[in-house]
């Protein structure tokens, strides 16, 4: 995936969880920040950050023309649009991300029970249904989710068990939006339930992976395995 019209920003404020204070070319501006969660250890007063520049704003009514798409943490640049990592894992399926496996008909944003997946294709002729969490919280190497409690990520962790008992393929799969990662794990001390559901899901035989990705100022994709490990 790329991003076009590329600008270099430094981190000033976050009034919201939808917009951030950058200044860019000395001037104070205010731009939509594509993530809602936290953030903390990444938004830091005086940190350089990557935006992208929308010239059509205007028509198409946005109401800022620069979005926050990456931030530099030391030498490790971090993309933190959160709306990416799905895109970048149908791409990554498209591409043979299964390796072994015949994958077809994906699709995006599927109903399942009272959720739904963010995909769902076929598996070696089978239904299969993949749920994809996009990662930022890093600390020396080891990647954890999630940044905050997600009641509604656990509601999927066990709809994902659900569609293994009802005879479908689940897979879920963490997209590191960073590289030169250790290892991944979850957030056992922001949210140890959704710790405890991911131990039920492996246990039932949902797929349970994780990926780093090449990030670079204007793209991102997929790279390789990260080890996932449990509590």
């Amino acid at each position: 995936m790329e991003y076009s019209h590329i600008e270099h920003g430094t981190f000033i404020s976050r009034p919201n969880r939808f917009i951030a204070k950058v200044l860019v070319h000395n001037q104070e501006i205010t731009c939509h920040v594509k993530n809602t969660g936290r953030c903390r250890e990444l938004l830091i007063p005086g940190v350089t950050v990557i935006l992208e520049y929308h010239p059509d704003a205007k028509a198409l009514g946005r109401k800022t023309s620069y979005s926050l798409i990456a931030v530099w943490k030391d030498s490790l640049l971090i993309n933190m649009d959160s709306q990416i990592p799905n895109a970048v894992a149908a791409q990554w399926l498209l591409s043979g991300g299964l390796p072994g496996h015949s994958v077809t008909n994906i699709r995006r944003e599927v109903t399942f029970g009272s959720s739904r997946f963010d995909l769902a294709f076929q598996c070696d002729g089978k239904p299969a249904y993949m749920e994809v969490k996009g990662v930022t919280l890093e600390d020396r190497g080891i990647v954890r989710f999630p940044d905050a409690p997600t009641v509604r990520g656990v509601k999927h962790v066990y709809e994902l068990i659900k569609a293994v008992e009802e005879g479908c393929q689940a897979y879920l799969l963490f997209v590191v939006q960073m590289t030169g990662i250790h290892h991944f794990e979850p957030n056992t001390e922001t949210h140890k339930e959704f710790a405890q559901a991911l131990k039920a899901a492996l246990a039932a035989g949902v797929q349970i992976m994780a990926y780093d990705c090449i990030v670079t100022e204007n793209s991102i994709s997929i790279h390789q395995p990260v080890p996932v490990i449990l509590p």
